[in-house]
């Protein structure tokens, strides 16, 4: 049975795009509220409308969304030392936001108002208790952000107090705890936070963390289990300087460990599938290894490993994949065992039950081949045409006479013009053709595909859509041998292949070809 429910805040438009290198358009913005939306997060903190036209204008066209699942929150501080209330700018804009709850922050440590404002602590109880007041009276839900409360409370606890005290009275329904510069240990935020949850039985106790000590996830759900009852966070993490609380590891942790109700089973689904949305939104590579929604959380590589969650996935997942919309992933190398293969074949309709011979031939060669610096991990078309060659079977095609690439530029100011001849050979028949191409890989890509389209029309729907070369050997410099990683694709599918050599030329013909090959084979299986 779950336990009492936990409200989502998620602040990945505003504290997320504070992340260095992250950055979201108005329109970006509006698409992620759309997905945090349907993700069902319980409040989305769309960002802080008196600081920047950007957020003025996300909050001008947000009044015309409407949200299904969410509640929009409007970020502000409260009012400047030197006014009231009624003629601050900051409070005027949250109240012209059009959102109906506000979350105001202000400061609880002694240090922060000696320091920086400068003004007395008595001001600045009144400017929490008059800008709280001020927001209530105008008919707005109102959650106080206690800046630094954490350390403010090992310094003066008494003082600390004072200010949550000064905004509860003054009507805020929430009162959030933050670690601003995320040095706290987790042990630190459950006894903290429990003194609070005690004093505050009435209102929603929250906390916001961040990740400098790398424990904002940890602090989070130490807090929740002190008594907090909403976590605010962002999606995978991003935050200004490390990040912040990372929603994406919170909401499962809560959820499937902690037994805190959340989110809807259908949502949480949905969880990795929002992620890598924002990823590709905010034009940043996903990471991989992020826990539970990265492509790598229920990957495994080692044979042993293999054989064991074939068997049993318990044994080394800590939960569904499926249940957060991720999925397992079984890798080949030259770490794999005859379970790689066996699983590798079985998802691609590979008979190989009993063949031990065939099996013992394939694990043969894929190790082989990845000492000599093939990787299959990202191209796992030519994993499947390698397994095809050492069952014998036939998904050759066509054969490579040769080929003369040529990289010319004439002036030191002139763009350089590549051009690549090719001639290749489909059963007697012999074409010779030449194209030119961005660069010497694309002119030799091109070649390819005009040289055997009229062999094989269906090459006129592949594309190359991502390339790579990673040197393998540095010390031998600009003679290192090379890795070249290929994504290709026909508008409906996508596949990897892989070339290795001493020349970046040769090591591309061999990723292209594969990825020639693979698309006939697949033709070739219906």
């Amino acid at each position: 049975m779950a336990k009492s429910k936990v409200q989502l805040y998620d602040t990945t438009l505003r504290d997320g795009t504070q992340a260095e290198g992250f950055s979201l358009s108005v329109d970006d913005k509006l698409k992620v509220m759309a997905a945090l939306d349907r993700l069902g997060v319980h409040f989305i903190e769309g960002g802080w409308p008196g600081s920047n036209p950007r957020d003025e204008e996300f909050f001008e066209r947000a009044k015309k969304v409407q949200l299904k699942n969410s509640t929009l929150v409007a970020f502000g501080s409260t009012h400047h030392p030197k006014k009231s209330p009624a003629n601050d700018a900051n409070l005027a804009a949250l109240l012209d936001s059009g959102a109906q709850v506000v979350a105001l922050v202000g400061k609880s440590w002694t240090r922060h108002l000696r320091h920086q404002l400068k003004i007395s602590l008595e001001r600045n109880l009144a400017m929490v208790s008059g800008s709280v007041d001020y927001m209530v009276k105008k008919g707005l839900r109102v959650f106080f952000d206690a800046e630094h409360f954490f350390d403010g409370f090992k310094e003066d606890p008494e003082y600390a107090l004072a200010v949550l005290d000064a905004a509860a009275q003054a009507g805020a329904e929430a009162l959030v705890l933050c670690d601003t510069n995320g040095g706290n240990l987790p042990f630190t935020i459950s006894e903290i936070t429990a003194q609070v949850a005690a004093r505050h039985k009435g209102l929603t106790i929250g906390i916001h963390s961040h990740n400098d000590s790398e424990l904002a996830v940890a602090c989070s759900l130490a807090a929740v289990a002190a008594g907090a009852r909403q976590v605010q966070g962002t999606i995978a993490g991003f935050g200004e300087r490390c990040g912040n609380a990372n929603l994406c590891s919170i909401i499962p942790n809560l959820q499937l460990k902690m037994g805190y109700a959340c989110l809807g089973k259908a949502q949480l689904k949905n969880l990795t599938r929002t992620t890598r949305y924002l990823f590709e939104l905010a034009n940043i590579p996903p990471e991989r290894y992020l826990p539970y929604v990265g492509s790598a959380a229920f990957t495994h590589k080692g044979g042993l490993h293999i054989s064991a969650v074939e068997k049993d996935p318990v044994l080394y997942e800590h939960v569904i994949p499926e249940t957060v919309g991720n999925q397992r992933r079984l890798l080949v190398s030259d770490l794999a065992g005859r379970a790689a293969v066996l699983a590798k074949a079985k998802t691609w309709g590979i008979d190989l039950d009993g063949k031990e011979d065939e099996t013992q031939a394939i694990l043969n060669e894929l190790k082989e081949r990845e000492k000599e610096g093939f990787q299959y991990e990202g191209a796992e078309a030519s994993f499947e045409l390698l397994m095809c060659r050492a069952r014998g079977a036939k998904a050759h095609y066509f054969d490579l006479v040769g080929f003369r690439v040529m990289d010319y530029k004439a002036a030191e100011h002139d763009a350089p013009q590549a051009e690549a001849t090719v001639r290749v050979r489909v059963g007697d028949q012999e074409e010779h053709t030449a194209a030119s191409g961005n660069g010497p890989v694309h002119a030799l890509d091109q070649a390819i595909r005009k040289a055997l389209t009229r062999f094989f029309p269906v090459l006129q729907e592949v594309r190359l859509v991502d390339y790579k070369v990673r040197v393998l050997t540095g010390q031998d410099g600009t003679a290192a041998k090379v890795r070249v990683l290929i994504e290709s694709s026909d508008g409906k599918t996508t596949w990897g292949t892989v070339g290795v050599s001493e020349d970046v030329l040769e090591a591309s013909w061999q990723a292209l070809g594969d990825s020639i090959r693979y698309r006939l084979y697949q033709e070739s299986r219906g």
